[in-house]
């Protein structure tokens, strides 16, 4: 799903399509987010005597990511579709149709990668 999400990224941006590339980046950034490693998780305890808690060497700071699952990426991405479908609901009961009809846009772009990978 990520490939796909990654290539139609690119074909959103030569095509200056807004919407799909602004729901594309969103949710390819959840999913980087969801692979980082919490912040306690590097040992620093071999850092520098000059700043407390500093890493020392080249690649000292370098953490392995989490390598997420099938399901899991799935599930970011169902996560980030309802997120913008509860909002697009918020926008239009304060009249803000315009920003509810973007999201609502953006809602289904994603919507069609869950749909593929059934």
């Amino acid at each position: 799903m990520r490939r796909a999400m990654r290539r139609d990224l690119t074909a959103a941006l030569k095509n200056r399509d807004k919407t799909t590339a602004a729901a594309l980046r969103s949710a390819l950034a959840a999913l980087e987010n969801a692979e980082a490693i919490e912040a306690g998780a590097v040992d620093t305890a071999a850092g520098s005597e000059h700043v407390a808690g500093a890493a020392a060497g080249v690649g000292a700071a370098e953490a392995d990511r989490r390598v997420l699952s099938a399901a899991e990426v799935r599930a970011i991405v169902a996560r980030e579709t309802e997120e913008r479908t509860a909002s697009a609901r918020e926008y239009e009961q304060l009249g803000r149709n315009d920003a509810a009809a973007r999201l609502r846009a953006e809602a289904e772009v994603l919507g069609r990668y869950l749909d593929s990978a059934e």
